[in-house]
């Protein structure tokens, strides 16, 4: 009896040390798992890093660096601006002459006698013969009128000309004076290639038909009284130039 608890005794302590044995064993194993699963975890975090970051130095090595751009304001620019119109000495004095012997403000003039200047610059003729032509048609009266038709101040008659007329100036252009003057000097240049000389141009110009030419003779008359009052203008500028005012006395 005593041998038999003493054999299951033994057996139960032996069963209980193998028990232990097995137990510990699997701890081992259990973590020796972990610590390879962690290794494998950490392995991979790392390839993947490593692989990131040599995609990344592939991809910084062959991309082209971005270019630097500088950007300088442009120089500033002044708008270029037309010159403002001045008369010249002669067209002054031709001016003056106008103003007393028409009865007309120099500032109502001045426009006409500026335009006029500029066109006869342009087409090559006298710009004193305009204002003259301007004189004997419509005593510088922009809205004058004839019983003909003829309007402004060079006293075109619109459905003659209408070729020489610029696009979009409305119903009445010719009573706008820079248009009906630059229309008035193309039919003069025509007029005086036409007949062959300048006054059987004025007289065609007038649409006379008279041998005397007694239009013309008014014109270039009227032209050349323009022409002394220039030369008296320009008489006296000189005068007062040479020979200034005295300075008033003192008080």
């Amino acid at each position: 009896m005593s041998a038999t608890y003493s054999l299951k005794r033994s057996m139960a302590r032996s069963t209980d040390a193998v028990l232990h044995l097995i137990q510990h064993s699997l701890m081992i194993v259990g973590l020796v798992l972990i610590f390879s699963f962690f290794n494998i975890v950490t392995k991979h975090h790392d390839v993947t890093k490593a692989l990131d970051e040599g995609a990344n130095s592939v991809l910084s090595q062959t991309s082209a660096p971005s270019p630097t751009y500088s950007y300088s304001a442009p120089p500033e620019t002044v708008p270029e601006t037309d010159p403002t119109l001045t008369l010249s000495p002669r067209m002054q004095g031709a001016l003056d002459y106008v103003t007393r012997r028409y009865r007309v403000s120099p500032d109502a003039l001045m426009p006409v006698f500026e335009v006029a200047q500029l066109v006869g610059q342009e087409r090559r003729v006298d710009p004193l013969l305009i204002v003259a032509i301007i004189g004997i048609e419509s005593g510088f009266n922009p809205f004058a009128e004839s019983p003909m038709g003829a309007q402004g101040l060079m006293q075109v008659i619109p459905r003659f000309h209408q070729d020489k007329l610029p696009e979009g100036t409305g119903d009445q252009p010719l009573l706008d004076p820079a248009i009906n003057i630059r229309v008035g000097v193309d039919v003069l240049k025509e007029a005086i290639r036409r007949r062959g000389s300048l006054i059987a141009g004025l007289q065609y110009y007038a649409g006379s038909s008279e041998l005397d030419g007694s239009y013309a003779s008014k014109v270039l008359a009227e032209k050349n009284r323009l022409e002394q009052a220039a030369r008296r203008n320009a008489g006296t500028a000189a005068t007062a130039a040479v020979n200034p005012a005295p300075d008033a006395p003192n008080a």
